[in-house]
């Protein structure tokens, strides 16, 4: 259903900025897989957390879902009743294919996926939130009144999940985290052409900030607690406890 990613494999004359186009869909799944560092633990768990966070008779949003993945693993462990499950992403050749895959599991647990602007959406009260490799690509200050948005539509007890690449201040430590999370893509088959590429595309897209700015914004936004729950070299996540 999917192809491998070779869309940096050979030399471009012109880098145009990275989209989530119909060519980044077609190889999605092994992009990321091959890209982030954790990847796959991250969606297990944020099974786990939904089950854990969701409350019955309420909402719980996957925010930027791609092809749904943090989605269908959530469907999969929910135990409270009356969930729904709402996927929204501002890519339509991303829904088209998520919606595949959504038909591919059987399941009776209600999951809608809607063509939205996230920063735009009109939240209702839920339960459990889900920013997974997303908020990165939202302008840095379009951020905190995101946040702020959701921590006000998150129920009393419920949480919202938040993964994202980090940045250092610390240049050493930078400089070795980005050589590091290089060598894990050189590991996974990609050419030193093809990081390269990748990272001229993407780096005008992806900005990445620090653990502790996203961890101040978020008690910021009013959360009261926020939990570092999983690192692997530049990638984190945090669950944000209402």
């Amino acid at each position: 259903m999917h192809q491998p990613d070779q869309l940096y494999a050979h030399p471009q004359a012109e880098l145009s900025q990275f989209r989530f186009d119909e060519p980044v869909v077609q190889v999605f799944p092994d992009m990321i897989k091959r890209s982030v560092p954790g990847y796959s633990q991250i969606i297990a768990n944020t099974g786990l957390l939904a089950k854990r966070f969701a409350q019955d008779n309420s909402l719980i949003y996957d925010l930027g879902c791609s092809l749904g993945a943090s989605s269908l693993a959530m469907r999969q462990h929910l135990v409270a009743s009356n969930c729904r499950i709402v996927g929204l992403d501002n890519s339509a050749a991303m829904l088209d294919r998520a919606r595949q895959y959504l038909e591919m599991q059987d399941s009776s647990i209600e999951l809608s996926l809607e063509l939205a602007d996230i920063c735009q959406y009109d939240y209702q009260p839920c339960s459990f939130m889900v920013l997974n490799l997303t908020l990165q690509f939202i302008a840095p200050e379009h951020r905190p009144d995101l946040l702020s948005r959701l921590a006000q539509a998150c129920l009393p007890g419920g949480a919202l999940l938040l993964s994202e690449k980090i940045c250092f201040t610390d240049p050493m430590e930078q400089q070795l985290m980005t050589e590091l999370h290089h060598d894990f893509k050189r590991a996974n088959g990609y050419s030193d052409l093809e990081i390269s590429q990748k990272r001229q595309a993407i780096e005008r897209v992806l900005i990445p900030e620090t653990l502790d700015s996203h961890q101040q914004r978020l008690l910021a936004a009013g959360f009261s607690k926020v939990l570092l729950w999983y690192r692997n070299l530049n990638f984190v996540s945090l669950l944000a406890i209402k």
